[in-house]
């Protein structure tokens, strides 16, 4: 990615071309997931069903997990709007995280063609982490406890359990398991923090 993107991420977020773009590269990638594998994709294939070049591609994303990982951020932070998920505290937003999680493993996985088999863990962990970040970051952590480490062990704890949550038959509704997802993560999460 060229220098001036990196460092201005004002103008990333502001710049309706890069938006453009970078909504086209998505969708381009979603239509492809219908009809083939994510490993059977190429980037010269998104860039193309696009409209696109491949360096305009490589301008945004380094390569096409980047892409992934985009997409299903972009997706899973929609999900929680929709949902009306608000975080009105730490608890409240650890349960909201858990509750998007859960929602975005039913909404993927129903969906048609090869969509419901993209690679979840390396897409969805990394937005989760990112929101566990935030958090932390506006609340403090203990003096000497790794953010990153904390953040990923937290994402990973959410995301297994909302997966055996979704793999169960019969499973109970969504809420409650976002309820035990936060009485198991928070003990983790905000034993070390503050």
């Amino acid at each position: 990615m060229p220098q001036g993107l990196q460092q201005d991420s004002t103008a990333e977020t502001t710049d309706p071309r890069i938006r453009r773009s970078r909504q086209m590269l998505m969708a381009a990638l979603a239509k492809l997931l219908t009809q083939k594998s994510f490993d059977d994709v190429s980037i010269q294939e998104i860039a193309a069903e696009a409209t696109l070049n491949r360096a305009t591609f490589y301008l945004h994303y380094p390569d096409k997990n980047a892409l992934l990982q985009a997409m299903t951020d972009v997706r899973f932070r929609d999900l929680i709007k929709r949902h009306g998920i608000t975080f009105t505290d730490s608890n409240a937003a650890l349960r909201a995280i858990a509750l998007g999680v859960c929602d975005y493993l039913a909404e993927t996985t129903g969906c048609p063609g090869q969509l419901a088999r993209i690679p979840l863990e390396g897409s969805i962990i990394p937005v989760v982490e990112d929101m566990f970040k935030e958090g932390l970051a506006l609340h403090g952590i203990a003096p000497g406890v790794d953010a990153a480490l904390l953040a990923t062990t937290a994402a990973w704890a959410v995301f297994g359990a909302a997966r055996r949550w979704f793999q169960t038959p019969n499973r109970i509704p969504a809420e409650e398991m976002a309820a035990r997802i936060e009485t198991m993560v928070s003990p983790v999460l905000f034993g070390t923090s503050q």
